[in-house]
Parts: structure tokens; C-alpha cells; sequence
């Protein structure tokens, strides 16, 4: 497993790249939110902010599993938010 430093920048990166996009898009269709998006953008700092809560617990009995489901769980709402940017249009 790759270290944690790795894990914290990867999710910080990919997420901030989504709400990036999504901003993008926001611009491009008329330059104002709508309430769709910043429904996702919301989802996307609350499952930012849930991650890295997780990544910085200390207590934890099996690191390396529990390291693993936190990377399995940042893919699959990586996934579900590109998805939902799809939608948008």
C-alpha cells in the first residue's frame, strides 16, 4: 500500500479536480449555480471531509484494511460524482 501522505493528496486532489469541474460547467451553462450542482458540490466536501477524518484516525486495529476501505470507498464516490456531473447536462 502506498503511504498515507499519498492517500490524503490523491483524495484532496481528485475531489478538488471534481468541484473544479464542476464549477467549469457551472460557467459554461449559463455562469450562475444551479441547485443541482451545489447539491454536488456540498456531497463533495462532506465525503471530503469524512475521508480525511477517517485517514487521520489513529485508534485503529488493522491499518492496512482499513486503509484499503477507505481507498475503495474514495473510488466508488469519485465514480458516482463524475457520474453525477454527467447527469447535469
Amino acid at each position: 500500500m502506498a503511504s498515507v501522505k499519498n492517500l490524503k493528496k490523491e483524495i484532496n486532489y481528485v475531489l478538488g479536480d471534481i468541484v473544479n469541474i464542476v464549477y467549469i460547467w457551472e460557467m459554461t451553462n449559463g455562469g450562475k449555480p444551479t441547485e443541482t450542482s451545489d447539491i454536488l458540490v456540498d456531497n463533495i466536501y462532506e465525503t471530503f471531509d469524512s475521508l480525511m477524518t477517517r485517514a487521520n484516525q489513529k485508534d485503529v486495529e488493522n491499518k492496512k484494511a482499513h486503509f484499503k476501505q477507505i481507498r475503495k470507498e474514495y473510488e466508488e464516490a469519485a465514480n458516482q460524482f463524475v457520474a453525477k456531473i454527467n447527469e447535469l447536462n
